[in-house]
């Protein structure tokens, strides 16, 4: 593996003249990393002057490159982890300190991987560095604040926790299906042509639907797949805890889309946005569908409540152990909302919002399969009544 002796120093130099130049004018980010690069050109020449004086060969186009990519994902990125983001082979990455990494790539393949950082404390360092410049909205990731979620430019969902562990960690889960439609998941094989035919007829005659499964299931890649099959004019309104579903990143599938994500408080205490306010306020901007990239909250209850008074074809996902434990997991979440809802009206919300729900999981090999299809038929006082139109037998 490619390393320098004099990666830490051109980053000094670079960050020095950084400070000295007004980069704050600079708002387009690709022109601070043209700036960047030409300051690391700069550090570059002045250590080929160095050696030169010396009497030592110059440094290699080689090390040169290795140098420049280490420093700008350092400046703009992840530093050393990016170089594992760089293989598109792989799904998963976690870090358990700075020295114990492991890398999950598709077809359920584990590896341990090198280092990325010095140290934990630079570990921390460099996660509080993307935190504050990776998302949407600036993240704080300290001992005040130490777990940290946040969407990576490539859609990457990062988590991130500190101070509670023994060590720091960090879990990276990649989307390699960003641009995904129904055909491509058949084609996978994560249900066959029967039921690709039957979710796409279902969101063309706006059903509204549900998707559920445990964690690294695949169901953002599902709901992403399910909205590739409605009317590209359609007013699309999504709402996430960390942007996900990245439907902007596909004008020509999705013209009128509105991504909206949740903050946390600032430094005062102040300034948090739930998913409960993003819900409501979406109710007021004339969607044709809602998303909700995952109900976990008392959101659910603005959400079931907009599925039956209009918004028909709305779509959302949640973590539940099969397509009928999806029904008592909303149940509890409407409990513990401010209104406490009870189970039974949260039942009769269900059976006059819901028309079905997906159940999808993660097989030991790493392919992700559809095994449930559930259509909802009514309600009595203390449960859902639904039909299991699809039960995956394998």
């Amino acid at each position: 593996m490619t390393t320098s002796t004099y990666t830490d120093r051109v980053l000094a130099m670079v960050t020095s003249e950084f400070e000295q130049t007004a980069t704050s004018q600079l708002a387009d980010r690709l022109e601070q990393k043209a700036m960047a690069g030409q300051f690391i050109m700069e550090a570059l020449d002045t250590i080929a002057a160095e050696r030169a004086r010396a009497f030592l060969p110059p440094i290699g186009s080689t090390e040169e490159s290795f140098i420049t990519d280490e420093v700008l994902a350092t400046l703009f990125g992840l530093g050393s982890i990016e170089r594992l983001l760089a293989d598109d082979s792989v799904e998963n990455v976690s870090i358990n300190g700075c020295d114990t990494v492991w890398v999950h790539h598709a077809g359920g393949i584990k590896r341990r991987a090198e280092p990325v950082a010095g140290s934990d404390d630079e570990l921390v360092a460099l996660i509080r560095k993307a935190a504050s410049r990776l998302g949407r909205n600036e993240r704080r990731f300290d001992l005040a604040n130490p777990f940290l979620d946040l969407q990576l430019p490539d859609g990457s969902r990062l988590n991130a926790v500190m101070a509670v562990s023994e060590r720091p960690a960090v879990s990276i889960r990649r989307h390699r299906h960003e641009r995904v439609t129904l055909y491509d998941l058949c084609d996978l094989g994560t249900f066959d042509e029967t039921i690709r035919e039957f979710l796409s007829a279902a969101v063309r005659d706006r059903m509204s639907i549900i998707i559920c499964g445990g964690t690294n299931a695949g169901k953002t890649t599902l709901l992403r797949a399910l909205l590739s099959a409605c009317d590209p004019e359609e007013r699309l309104i999504t709402i996430e805890d960390r942007l996900e579903l990245g439907l902007n990143a596909d004008p020509d599938r999705h013209r009128d889309v509105i991504e909206m994500e949740t903050r946390t408080a600032n430094i005062e205490g102040s300034g948090e946005i739930t998913m409960q306010q993003l819900v409501r306020n979406a109710l007021a901007m004339s969607p044709d569908r809602l998303i909700v990239g995952e109900v976990r909250g008392p959101e659910v209850v603005d959400m079931l409540a907009a599925l039956s008074t209009g918004n028909d074809g709305s779509m959302c996902t949640i973590h539940a152990n099969s397509s009928q434990a999806a029904f008592s997991k909303i149940a509890t979440y409407a409990l513990r909302s401010t209104e406490r809802i009870p189970v039974e009206a949260t039942n009769r919300m269900i059976a006059e919002s819901i028309n079905y729900v997906i159940h999808v999981r993660k097989e030991r090999d790493g392919h992700r399969r559809v095994d449930s299809v559930r259509e909802v038929t009514g309600c009595s006082m203390d449960e859902v009544k639904s039909f299991e139109l699809f039960k995956d037998q394998n």
